[in-house]
């Protein structure tokens, strides 16, 4: 069995072991593959698997032995679903693997934006406490969460997981979602409601073709001017332009994000210089313990295909 890994670097930058997915059979590890060397790499493999690379029609019409396709994340957007059903390619995804290490950066994001602890630290660094002419001093006004309304936008497991840390805040939750289900953790709303009375939006719904770019002018024009937008859940929710537009004129007071349209960002995206946006570098499923995950469900997905009962399977 030939096994080849297309970006091994963002799963296992070297705190994990490759052991349980070696043992299946020849694996070629590769932490990074450019476009011109994707077919070179990926001929002759019986399984791919890929986190990020994108696996087109064209690569997997010319893979005559690919039996199996293991997305090493939830969303499965980069492969050609369609052109691997035709060729009998079973597609596998990892569901579920980072829904504690997400809602926690939600968290902590919301935090930052709340006690201002880098800007503060940085500040501290500088010299500037030492200069200071009082025993303290903050580089901006510092919120109490507890009262504030949180907006949660998608309620599958991370967008829950999301609400019942922020009732450890005392925070009144709601959420928009397409589907209505019983929680004693937060009230369902209608999506202009949700932007019109919170005082954080947190996104947290899969990226469609219906949902692109939906928090938009429009929307942001609804908000509340002392408001925050925390998003770790897909870049092309937002309309990148008209976010950094509200965040400059004043209308939205701050932003928070883990995620970008295009990654790693052009230096023309207008939110990396937009002010009051705290911008971290995709991150957030990042921790070992959900990369673990990952790695144990990944090797659970070719075991089970190779024993005649695929599961996690997005290609029937």
């Amino acid at each position: 069995m030939k096994i080849t890994i297309t970006d091994a670097h963002t799963l296992n930058p070297g705190d994990l072991s490759w052991t349980p997915i070696k043992s299946f059979g020849d694996v070629d590890i590769y932490d990074r593959t450019p476009p011109e060397l994707l077919k070179e790499r990926c001929a002759g493999a019986n399984i791919i698997l890929t986190n990020k690379v994108a696996l087109s029609e064209d690569l997997i019409s010319e893979a005559k032995s690919l039996k199996l396709i293991c997305v090493t994340a939830t969303g499965y957007n980069i492969v050609d679903v369609e052109a691997a059903r035709k060729k009998g390619i079973i597609v596998c995804n990892v569901p579920d693997y980072g829904t504690a290490s997400v809602a926690q950066h939600t968290i902590a994001l919301i935090l930052e934006l709340a006690n201002r602890v880098g800007s503060n630290s940085a500040s501290v660094s500088r010299g500037d406490w030492q200069r200071s002419l009082d025993f303290c001093y903050t580089k901006g006004s510092l919120t109490e969460l507890s009262g504030k309304t949180l907006g949660i936008i998608g309620f599958g497991k991370i967008g829950e997981k999301v609400a019942l840390l922020a009732t450890a805040f005392d925070m009144n939750v709601v959420y928009f979602s397409r589907s209505e289900k019983e929680t004693p953790y937060a009230r369902y709303v209608d999506l202009e409601t949700l932007f019109a009375t919170s005082d954080v939006i947190t996104l947290h719904c899969p990226l469609t073709k219906e949902n692109q770019q939906f928090v938009n002018r429009d929307l942001l024009s609804k908000v509340k001017p002392t408001a925050w937008l925390i998003n770790t859940s897909r870049g092309q929710l937002v309309d990148e332009q008209h976010l950094a537009e509200a965040l400059n004129k004043g209308t939205l007071a701050a932003a928070a994000l883990d995620v970008l349209s295009v990654e790693p960002p052009p230096a023309s995206n207008p939110l990396l210089h937009a002010k009051n946006c705290v911008i971290t570098p995709h991150t957030a499923w990042m921790s070992r313990e959900a990369r673990q995950r990952m790695m144990t469900v990944t090797r659970q997905n070719i075991e089970s295909f190779l024993n005649g009962n695929p599961i996690h399977v997005v290609s029937k």
